[in-house]
């Protein structure tokens, strides 16, 4: 048992080198968990939960070396970046189409980026990689937060007015594109009536 045991500590993970964790051994009462980790970035972040993937890269940052020393979760957390960084680049592109004056928020919500680990992390008997089984500060079926429903209404008005008025002058660009064609044309149907030995293309 002990020899089995000693192999699959030294086993390679997918070529990527011995698996490491750096929340010391989680057996012991003591131990720094997941859990407790959370609990603690949550309280150093005025109570509210971080999200996954701020939870794992310090969860599996070396704080000696302050790098990640499992191959396997350096390339998934370079996967999960990547990811964000992508729908990062689209959410703030799509407020920019919308209003350039806005100055609502572009970032990405803690439970969309909890999604993105979530698909992203790949799973080993129940366990996230990288992360482990862990039990939420904050159940899912918690009771959510209050949310004004005519403040809500109000929210959506503003966005639906600021789409109508994109859209409103839109269409004032393409009438004057078409007014500029025909105004065009006309111009060029003048000239080869009084060139008419000129070539017009």
């Amino acid at each position: 048992m002990k020899e089995t045991s000693s192999t699959n500590r030294r086993s390679e993970c997918k070529g990527k080198g011995v698996f490491k964790h750096n929340l010391g051994a989680q057996s012991n009462l003591g131990a720094q968990t997941i859990a407790t980790l959370g609990d603690r970035l949550a309280g150093e972040n005025d109570g509210e939960p971080v999200h996954d993937f701020v939870l794992m890269k310090t969860a599996q940052t070396n704080k000696h070396t302050g790098e990640i020393d499992d191959g396997v979760v350096r390339d998934v957390f370079s996967l999960i970046e990547t990811q964000k960084e992508v729908e990062d680049t689209r959410l703030s592109q799509l407020q920019t189409d919308l209003d350039a004056t806005s100055t609502a928020s572009t970032n990405l919500s803690r439970i969309r980026i909890n999604e993105i680990v979530e698909s992203s992390v790949p799973k080993k008997k129940g366990r996230l990689v990288g992360l482990g089984r862990r039990d939420r500060s904050i159940s899912p079926s918690a009771p959510q937060p209050y949310v004004d429903p005519e403040g809500l209404m109000d929210q959506l008005k503003d966005k639906y007015d600021r789409i109508a008025a994109l859209e409103q002058k839109m269409a004032d660009q393409e009438a004057g594109w078409e007014a500029t064609k025909k105004q065009n044309e006309q111009m060029m149907e003048m000239m080869k009536r009084m060139y008419s030995n000129e070539q017009f293309p």
